[in-house]
């Protein structure tokens, strides 16, 4: 689901090439799962040599993150969880929807928020330490929470109307940049509006991972001892 025609044509051309090099006939389920984490994290990085400890705040991130989806009503299902790195990316965590997706609700923002913040809590949790490792999470839902109030008026205070004018390159589907049409007054409520979307999300995730903390050590254990 969410994939284009291009898109599904690059994963099967991904499995077939990876399908060829195990001398298969055929292209399995095996194939198609490496394709489809190829195509959208990018391949493995098995040279990627790092420390047993960091190596535990990975798998404590990724846990994180799939513990607080598990347990949150409106996220997606959790497909994969790995901590072999990929691209730039030390571990991941795969969450697939059931279906082709054109609406979004303001619960599932929050829910996605939330599980955006899981990987950072559970790190604070177990390590008492902040590392580098939530700085894409953090700017997703900081996205999610700007968009919330900016285009979707899915604000309390501000309410139903759209702020700022946004400029894209229509065919490329790409923003460009975005004409501010309000005031500082405004700008002040929109920053208190998104820090509050953000908070919440955190203590949403705090709470989750406070209450299911053997779970958390049980799947990150797992991790540490099978990568997947």
């Amino acid at each position: 689901p969410g994939f284009s025609g291009a898109d599904l044509a690059n994963l099967i051309n991904e499995g077939a090439i990876l399908a060829v090099r195990s001398d298969r006939k055929d292209i399995s389920m095996v194939e198609l799962e490496e394709a489809i984490e190829r195509v959208t994290a990018g391949p493995e990085r098995k040279s990627r040599v790092i420390s047993a400890r960091e190596k535990g705040m990975v798998a404590y991130h990724e846990s994180g993150h799939a513990l607080v989806a598990w347990c949150m009503p409106h996220a997606d299902r959790v497909h994969k969880i790995s901590i072999v790195s990929r691209g730039a990316m030390g571990g991941h965590t795969s969450m697939l929807p059931e279906e082709d997706r054109y609406l979004w609700t303001k619960n599932q923002f929050q829910d996605f928020m939330a599980v955006a913040m899981g990987g950072r809590v559970a790190e604070q949790l177990i390590f008492d330490e902040l590392t580098t490792g939530a700085s894409n999470d953090f700017e997703r839902a900081t996205k999610i929470a700007e968009n919330m109030i900016k285009r979707y008026g899915m604000s309390k205070n501000l309410g139903p109307r759209t702020l700022g004018k946004r400029q894209e390159l229509i065919f490329l589907g790409r923003e460009v940049n975005e004409e501010q049409d309000y005031g500082e007054g405004v700008a002040a409520d929109i920053d208190r509006e998104v820090k509050s979307l953000l908070d919440e999300a955190y203590e949403r995730a705090e709470n989750v991972l406070a209450e299911h903390k053997a779970e958390l050590v049980k799947v990150a254990e797992y991790l540490l001892e099978h990568e997947t």
